[in-house]
């Protein structure tokens, strides 16, 4: 101890290297183990933004388009189109897309990522998906509670991709997109952590949203307008510090995940395959 107060060489190396230690398996700690976060409603997370921070859905869009609008023709030509698909590879994903809850939902975007999307091997990424879930959906609902725009499958009589939600769907405004804005604002930070792929990513994250389509249960006008109430929540998310450090919490855990040479748990060929799968003859912007 005396040694110590002297400052000596060997005892202020022995206590630095104590320290070092100690802050390493904090650091560990910290990387390996988000903190607990409450749900908002059974399997859904608190995100990062109260609500009086969320982008003002009603302000940042224009309305749905009008009856008799050129822009409507569009939305139920694309939807019309979109119908061919049923039954489809390409029907069966915008099945597993329409899926927000975790784990699954965290698995849409590992083949974009080339790499498995866990709450074992990447916990924070995996926090970081559930709980920007919670702020890019929630943005939507200013526009959607002020529009209630009844959705396709409630025009056409056509079935939807989850028949199980149609009851809940019908109460729930159609414009703007709520999984186009999850699916896109996850796109957004995704290719933030791992840039050499976020053309994979983004593609991936139209998709995402074309889903909504394929699925019958969103025109193609809703699709559009949820990525841009999606790319506001990630612009706003920025500006919060928790969310800020889990971007780098989420870089750290996808270079080690790349290092050990895992591999994303979904059948990535099947999934390119129903990727490549479009309505044949469907008009802009339906046509990827």
């Amino acid at each position: 101890m005396s040694d110590l107060r002297k400052g000596s060489p060997v005892s202020v190396f022995i206590a630095l290297s104590c320290i070092a230690v100690i802050a390493g398996c904090a650091i560990f700690e910290s990387q390996s183990s988000p903190k607990p976060v409450p749900e908002i409603r059974p399997g859904i997370l608190q995100g990062y933004l109260p609500t009086e921070a969320l982008p003002n859905s009603l302000a940042l869009i224009p309305p749905p388009p009008a009856e008799g609008s050129a822009s409507l023709e569009l939305d139920k030509e694309v939807s019309r189109s979109s119908l061919t698909l049923r039954g489809t590879a390409r029907w069966d994903l915008a099945v597993e897309d329409a899926n927000l809850m975790f784990p699954p939902a965290a698995e849409a975007f590992s083949c974009a990522l080339k790499a498995p999307i866990t709450e074992q091997d990447t916990p924070h990424l995996y926090m970081l998906m559930r709980r920007s879930l919670a702020d890019a959906g929630l943005a939507t609902y200013r526009a959607k509670n002020n529009y209630n725009r009844v959705r396709p499958f409630l025009v056409n009589k056509e079935p939807t991709c989850t028949p199980g939600e149609e009851a809940h769907l019908k109460k729930d405004g159609s414009y703007p997109s709520g999984h186009t804005a999850i699916g896109w604002g996850w796109a957004l930070i995704l290719s933030e952590i791992a840039p050499d792929r976020a053309d994979a990513i983004l593609a991936r994250g139209r998709a995402f949203g074309q889903s909504r389509v394929i699925c019958n249960v969103h025109w193609q006008s809703d699709v559009i307008e949820g990525r841009v109430v999606g790319a506001a929540a990630v612009a706003r998310l920025h500006a919060d510090p928790a969310f800020r450090a889990a971007i780098e919490a989420s870089k750290a855990e996808l270079a080690a995940v790349r290092a050990k040479g895992l591999k994303p748990l979904r059948d990535c060929e099947a999934e390119n395959a129903a990727l490549s799968a479009y309505p044949p003859g469907a008009p802009w912007p339906a046509n990827k």
